[in-house]
């Protein structure tokens, strides 16, 4: 029962911090300069024209009727459309989500067992060759900048050795290999952040009375290790996952523009450019919904491997 309390209550913050999010995202969309009129017609456009054009998009009227309409619209999946292109703002962001969650799926899928690789034999062994080589490896990976990592692999691998493609340009992003070099980036520089939690974790657990109790019992290492030294030390690593999982679903805007990727990040920025409100706050609100749900879930999770014990309630 407490605990179905304790997840009422969660649901409860999370709605909570999505309309906040909500009025937030429309204030500061609707204070960035310019107009969207200015930026279609050009420099050379006249006053008249501007205002004619931004009467039609519908820009002109008062923020209170335009905010009112976007979150009515939003509550039923209606983001209007772009005022750029004429599309709906969901079709033009499933366009690009499919990429950035396929980067992203990738990216988790070489990262997460890495990093639990990394940090549970660093873990266990503190201080030790294995210790010192896993942690300055990673270290070294996530002090590189993601734009000149991606550089460095563009001109070894594609320039110099010609085995993979340097960007996804032509659409061929499909292509097995158009993907190789982005994930590499995006493994290289979070697999410190997660090895490094992984690691004080394991460290923390396996050294806890209640394990050294349970090998004093006489159970094997693998049970004690996988059965009660992993789940509490990849707990506390849960929420650095969910970073990384919300910054590259957010849109990855160095990676995807370095190697051409059409993903959200890329069209975060061409709204942006071209002043698309409803496109940026199309963009914005699903950052905020993948945040909001990714630490509710997280939350829950890491109540479940972590259980208030009954003698401490």
């Amino acid at each position: 029962m407490r605990r179905g309390r304790s997840v009422t209550v969660r649901a409860v913050v999370a709605l909570a911090q999505l309309a906040a999010a909500t009025v937030a995202i429309f204030v500061l969309t609707t204070l960035l300069p310019g107009g969207t009129a200015e930026v279609v017609l050009g420099p050379d456009a006249t006053d008249e024209q501007v205002r004619e054009l931004a009467a039609r998009l519908g820009t002109d009227r008062p923020p209170g009727v335009r905010f009112a309409e976007w979150a009515g619209g939003a509550v039923t999946g209606d983001l209007g459309s772009s005022l750029v292109t004429g599309r709906t703002v969901l079709d033009e962001i499933a366009d690009r989500f499919g990429s950035t969650a396929l980067l992203t799926g990738l990216t988790l899928l070489v990262a997460v067992p890495l990093a639990v690789l990394a940090g549970t034999v660093a873990g266990r062994r503190p201080g030790s060759p294995a210790d010192r080589v896993s942690t300055a490896t990673v270290s070294a990976l996530q002090a590189a900048p993601q734009f000149a990592l991606g550089l460095l692999l563009v001109a070894l691998f594609s320039l110099q050795l010609g085995w993979l493609p340097a960007t996804a340009g032509g659409g061929a992003l499909l292509t097995p290999a158009v993907l190789v070099l982005p994930v590499a980036v995006l493994v290289a520089s979070q697999l410190g952040w997660l090895s490094r939690q992984v690691r004080q974790g394991v460290l923390q657990t396996d050294r806890s009375p209640h394990v050294t109790h349970l090998r004093r019992l006489g159970l094997s290492e693998p049970v004690v290790l996988w059965r009660h030294v992993l789940p509490g030390g990849v707990a506390p690593s849960l929420q650095q996952l969910a970073r990384i999982t919300e910054g590259t679903l957010g849109g990855v805007v160095v990676v995807e523009s370095l190697f051409a990727l059409p993903g959200v990040g890329a069209g975060v920025v061409e709204a942006v450019q071209s002043r698309d409100l409803p496109l940026v706050q199309g963009y914005a609100l699903l950052a905020a919904v993948v945040t909001i749900m990714l630490n509710l879930l997280v939350d829950l999770l890491t109540a479940r491997l972590t259980p208030v014990r009954e003698d401490a309630r």
